[in-house]
């Protein structure tokens, strides 16, 4: 799956379930769009089944300091890699 296909899934997800309004690949989730670690959570278990595979808990972890779209599209991609290798 290609950055540009992640990207336009996980746009979809804020925009429908989260009701975000067209976040910005830059813009700061939490502070313009209230994202919360409950979000975060919510958005992991859709990560999962985009990706196809359960995330660990210590990646998980590492998925609440993600502030920005790029950030989760970064993680999501680090991921992939992590899995292939």
């Amino acid at each position: 799956m290609t950055r540009d296909e992640l990207q336009e899934k996980i746009l979809t997800i804020l925009e429908k379930d989260f009701e975000f309004d067209h976040p910005g690949l830059d813009e700061n989730l939490r502070d313009e769009h209230g994202f919360d670690s409950i979000d975060a959570i919510e958005l992991l278990a859709k990560i999962e089944k985009i990706i196809g595979f359960s995330i660990a808990r210590e990646e998980k972890e590492k998925a609440m300091s993600i502030g920005t779209l790029n950030d989760i599209l970064d993680y999501i991609e680090a991921l992939i890699s992590a899995r292939k290798s």
